[in-house]
């Protein structure tokens, strides 16, 4: 049962108290964020206040900086009552925005969290902007939690109470709903992959969506032939596991009435082997993170539910195990997709837009007014962008630019990448309508994307590649090495403007 989205109304594991003063406050720990150039008048002058001018002496003799991300432990600190302060560094002010000081709460939250600790207390200063406010409380979430999902010693503990001190009761918890969704999407990508296949992912999917009132249909083998998704059919063929489609549904209160006004399309290869065309073992062993878009849609319509938007969204997955069983899929194959354009196969190690082209047209069908999809679909995009920016190719500059808005203002980077037609003749088939890869090796994230494109239909539309951001190879300050909930704070973002 997905533990991330249990009652979060009612749940006491993540409070405000907006009146309290940070040194009345019983906990074992205490964070304090400080940026360059001294305490200030804010929330850390008050705590410096409060220990005697504690905090300004250890900045001047530089002992403490409040370069960003540099955490220093005081034990036992005269005049608080926590056991201890944890002072956080934000960098300079003026360069303080809502993604550093997600990044610096999840900093503080995982560092505190290699141990048990029943009550620890964050304090927001009161120059931070609700939404700076919502993604540091986010953050705290996210970071206290690990990838050891199979441990029996969990190098990562969640604390018992987490108290955001001088902070508004619902921009907390809006904060703690949007961790749990980059939870959600980080256990999914972290679980095995024979725990996490079609079926399985189909499961925690209707589960997520029995604990935030959407709506869930769930297409099984029979239901996608019926449905002519013979591209999603073939791609599975190779797996004795078999292929899944999922449509969820929210109608936020005051919602227009007709087509949905969003839909969020997600890639879930819940493992990769590339097929026939065979990875390599180093490149298949983070191969269980092929679902991250899948899980990404997933984490963000949880919380988009779970916050009441008042949106008509749509979300929608394509489910599928890329294997090398006796009836896999083969080079040369052509497969005729949903919408009747047919496919010629090169790689079958190109799968997941294959898996999108069905995907794609079930959703085109609904006419949505815009169209978001999430896929870790090329390692080309990584070559072009490295590990930590997400690829942007659109066919609707407003809608391309205010989903750019939005991840920057949320703190998850994004570029994008041109769509000039040209690059339509580099998929273009001499016995099918479009191969599934372009022609040699470069441009290939764009091919991949002018693939997609065939299959909205026209309709203002965005595809976004995650294939560096959505899994960390090595831990980082703020987050544990695995899944990384990449866009799920930037879809709710987005879907919070629509």
């Amino acid at each position: 049962m997905p533990e991330e989205f249990a009652d979060l109304r009612g749940r006491r594991d993540v409070v405000a108290e907006p009146a309290a003063r940070p040194e009345t406050i019983e906990a074992d720990a205490l964070v304090v964020f400080l940026t360059e150039g001294g305490v200030g008048t804010g929330a850390c002058g008050a705590v410096d206040r409060a220990t005697g001018g504690l905090l300004a002496r250890l900045v001047a003799a530089g002992e403490i900086s409040g370069k960003r991300f540099e955490c220093v432990p005081l034990l036992a600190p005269p005049g608080v009552r926590a056991a201890q302060a944890l002072v956080v560094g934000l960098g300079r002010r003026e360069d303080l925005d809502a993604g550093t000081l997600h990044r610096a709460a999840a900093t503080a939250a995982r560092m505190l969290a290699g141990r048990p600790r029943a009550r620890v207390a964050l304090v927001a200063d009161d120059t931070w902007t609700v939404r700076q406010l919502e993604q540091a409380v986010a953050g705290a979430v996210a970071g206290m939690v690990g990838q050891d999902l199979y441990r029996a010693e969990k190098k990562r503990t969640r604390f018992g109470t987490t108290i955001w001190v001088a902070a508004a009761p619902d921009a907390v918890a809006r904060g703690s709903a949007i961790g749990a969704g980059v939870n959600l999407a980080r256990r999914l990508v972290n679980t095995s992959p024979d725990d996490i296949y079609p079926q399985t992912f189909a499961e925690e999917a209707a589960a997520v969506a029995g604990r935030t009132g959407m709506e869930i249909e769930i297409w099984d083998e029979e239901r996608l032939a019926r449905e002519r998704c013979r591209a999603i059919l073939a791609v599975g063929r190779g797996s004795h596991r078999p292929p899944r489609l999922v449509i969820l549904r929210h109608r936020g209160p005051g919602a227009a009435d007709g087509p949905p006004g969003l839909a969020l399309v997600g890639k879930g290869v819940t493992f990769d082997s590339g097929g026939l065309s065979l990875k390599p073992s180093e490149s298949m062993l983070t191969m269980k993170c092929d679902m991250a878009g899948a899980a990404a849609v997933l984490g963000a319509a949880a919380t988009i539910a779970t916050l009441a938007l008042p949106v008509h969204l749509v979300a929608a997955v394509g489910l599928v195990e890329n294997m090398t069983g006796p009836a896999a899929y083969k080079l040369g194959d052509v497969i005729t997709a949903r919408s009747g354009t047919t496919i010629e196969v090169h790689n079958t190690d190109a799968e997941g837009r294959i898996v999108l082209a069905d995907v794609l047209d079930v959703v085109r069908e609904l006419k949505p007014r815009r169209i978001i999809d999430a896929a870790t679909l090329t390692g080309a995009c990584m070559v072009a962008l490295g590990h930590d920016v997400a690829g942007l190719f659109t066919n609707d500059q407003p809608l391309c630019d205010a989903l750019a808005a939005a991840a920057r203002a949320v703190g998850e980077p994004v570029w994008q990448l041109p769509m000039y037609a040209d690059y339509d003749d580099q998929i273009a088939s001499e016995v099918a309508d479009i191969k599934n890869v372009g022609d040699g090796r470069w441009g290939g994230a764009i091919t991949a994307a002018k693939f997609l494109e065939r299959f909205v239909g026209g309709i203002p539309w965005t595809h976004v590649d995650i294939a560096g951001p959505a899994f960390a190879e090595k831990p980082r300050p703020w987050i544990d090495g695995g899944g990384t909930g990449s866009m799920v704070r930037a879809f709710v973002e987005f879907a919070r403007g629509s």
